[in-house]
């Protein structure tokens, strides 16, 4: 099998409130606010009635004061004596950039730590505002501005996409088969890694393109392979539209050193030693982190133990994961990732739903496979099967099942859990088909299938 490697590169994030996006378009509503028209009149300071027309209204004494914090407003809820155009003042105590968007389409941004000024007219019905950063509405960072302390309609804001809008689009690009076959590991004790940050439209299944946030333009990241106390230096310079970050699971680092925001046009290097063994995740650290794993940015760090890993046949390199769609060529849905009963619309691996069922892996008949396995979620775990076969070999997290142990043990499926990963050795037997799944069969049927095929795949020849 050949493997096409991306130039590999890195990208290091906040994970507290983890940092921040930059913003895109206006907010998309799901309600819009009531027409000034449509409202009560609201009373002046003064006592006397304002008119509720629609035109623009005489600016008003007084500012509209408003805080943002890792993930909200305070207030979330103020009022204005009238309707008018007011001077707002917008302090972002935060980590990471954040917006105050009104539902006019008004929008004042600051940094973190930043403070930053506009103005807005208000009408009498008054206005809803969010933070316009992808996540950051359906977090949590939403509010109303309310006249003469009459409370404005609160609309229910969108998040670009819904699960009505998720309908298969027969014109959309065929998927790009990911490559599963595991990379080299790399030669010397210290490597420089090239891992840019990209937005890439995705096929992710048949007829769904999801605008996914991506390290190395592909989901799953590129996989980094090294030994044990090599030196890793990550060079990620940010080509998206938001800030983002990144966390190396296999890295022993404070979180506020070099997870740090990387806003876009900026680079960062992320250097760390491999100081355990193991499969481990990366990740986007940028809040919300659901968010940004969800939309695509993860990927796989194989770390060989002392002396390497014995010679295999065919060496395969698996992450599952979960896609939860929004809109077509938009990012995933946050309040579908971010329910407390998780339904993804497909668990998949290596980002595509049901490559591996249509384009079988081809495996050695009674040679030696392994596969390093990974489930970077962000919210489903994993029971790794392959029908048909069983597992001489596996190490989870550092846990040891070899070949020959006194017992005669054998492992049937591999649990993982978000952010756990494993290596598994087998040898299938007879020539034939060896579907791998997850063994929680509701997910099969949304993608998480593969076939590896032995020999011509005919056992009866």
């Amino acid at each position: 099998m050949r493997r096409t490697r991306p130039r590999l590169v890195v990208m290091v994030v906040l994970i507290i409130a983890l940092a921040g996006c930059t913003a895109a378009a206006a907010p998309s509503w799901t309600y819009p606010p009531p027409a000034a028209a449509s409202a009560q009149p609201a009373t002046a300071a003064s006592g006397s009635p304002v008119p509720a027309g629609s035109g623009s209204v005489g600016a008003t004494p007084g500012k509209i004061s408003i805080e943002a914090f890792d993930l909200g407003f305070k207030p979330s809820m103020l009022s204005v004596p009238a309707a008018g155009t007011y001077p707002v003042e917008f302090h972002n105590t935060g980590s990471t950039l954040h917006d105050v968007t009104f539902a006019d389409g008004t929008k004042v941004s600051a940094e973190g730590g930043k403070t930053a000024t506009g103005t807005v007219t208000i009408p009498a019905g008054g206005l809803a505002f969010i933070c316009s950063i992808p996540g950051h509405a359906d977090a949590g960072m939403k509010g109303d501005v309310m006249v003469s302390a009459v409370a404005a309609a609160s609309p229910t804001l969108g998040t670009g996409g819904t699960t009505a809008s998720t309908v298969a689009d027969p014109t959309a690009p065929k998927y790009t088969l990911f490559d599963p076959e595991a990379p080299r590991v790399l030669a010397g004790t210290v490597h420089d890694v090239d891992l840019p940050i990209a937005d890439k439209d995705i096929t992710v299944a048949e007829g769904f393109v999801v605008h996914a946030w991506t390290f190395g333009g592909q989901v799953p990241g590129p996989t980094i392979r090294v030994h044990l106390g090599d030196t890793v230096r990550v060079h990620l310079i940010n080509k998206g539209t938001m800030s983002h970050s990144i966390d190396f699971h296999a890295s022993q680092t404070a979180m506020n050193n070099q997870m740090v925001e990387i806003k876009p046009g900026a680079s960062f290097t992320y250097t760390f030693t491999a100081d355990y063994a193991g499969v481990w995740m990366y990740h986007c650290g940028t809040a919300p982190a659901l968010h940004h794993i969800a939309n695509g940015m993860f990927g796989m760090v194989i770390v060989e133990p002392n002396g390497g890993l014995p010679k295999a046949d065919q060496e395969i390199a698996l992450v599952q994961s979960e896609w939860y769609l929004g809109a077509q060529k938009q990012p995933v849905d946050y309040a579908k990732a971010n329910a407390a009963a998780p339904a993804p619309d497909f668990v998949v691996f290596n980002g595509v739903a049901n490559q591996y069922k249509d384009d079988p892996i081809q495996v050695t008949t009674k040679g030696r496979v392994r596969v390093f396995v990974l489930d970077a979620g962000p919210n489903i775990d994993s029971s790794f099967h392959v029908v048909g076969t069983i597992f001489d070999t596996v190490v989870k997290e550092g846990i040891v099942l070899a070949p020959g142990n006194a017992g005669g043990y054998g492992s049937q499926a591999v649990d993982l859990s978000p952010a756990q990963g494993a290596i598994i050795e087998f040898s299938p037997q007879e020539d034939g088909m060896y579907p791998f799944v997850t063994h929680a069969f509701n997910f099969v049927g949304r993608g998480a299938i593969g076939l590896f095929m032995a020999g011509d795949g005919d056992p009866k020849n």
